[in-house]
Parts: C-alpha cells; sequence; structure tokens
C-alpha cells in the first residue's frame, strides 16, 4: 500500500495531506465517493452552479451504479496509467 500510495501522490503535498489521503484510500468505495462528493461541494463558490451540479449528478449516477454492481472500481495504478495514456 505504501509504494501505490507514493505512485498516487501528487508532488506537491505534504505529510498532513499524505496521511488524509491513505485514510481515504482505506475507505470502502461508497464512502470515498461520499467524500469526493463532499469535497467537490467545499470548492463549489469557485466554479459555476450548473458545472457544479453536474458534476454531483454523475459522481451520484456512478456512486449508485457502482453500488449496483454495475460497474466494478478500477485499481488507481491501473486508472492512473490509463489516464496517462491519454
Amino acid at each position: 500500500m505504501t509504494q501505490r500510495l507514493a505512485d498516487a501522490r501528487l508532488p506537491t503535498m505534504n505529510a498532513r495531506v499524505d496521511q488524509l489521503l491513505a485514510e481515504a484510500l482505506g475507505l470502502p468505495a461508497d464512502e470515498r465517493s461520499a467524500l469526493v462528493v463532499a469535497l467537490l461541494d467545499s470548492i463549489e463558490g469557485s466554479a459555476d452552479a450548473s458545472v457544479s451540479e453536474a458534476w454531483r449528478t454523475e459522481i451520484r449516477q456512478r456512486r449508485q451504479a457502482l453500488a449496483a454492481g454495475a460497474v466494478k472500481a478500477a485499481p488507481w495504478l491501473e486508472a492512473k496509467a490509463r489516464l496517462g495514456a491519454l
């Protein structure tokens, strides 16, 4: 887990953020999803409200699909590799 976390972290992150990330990554998928929504809501003031609502809707739909078993979560390293290939 430590190597995966080190690979996943952003270069500008500090020890406190690393600790929070490690704790968040230890949560079940549905709780991580809820955390993402809460974090996005916390920075919403800097974004267009329609964009924020669209993100909330998208995240809710994805969380429901995950909970229903319609989709399967990908490991971070796999997702990171796929994003890097774009």
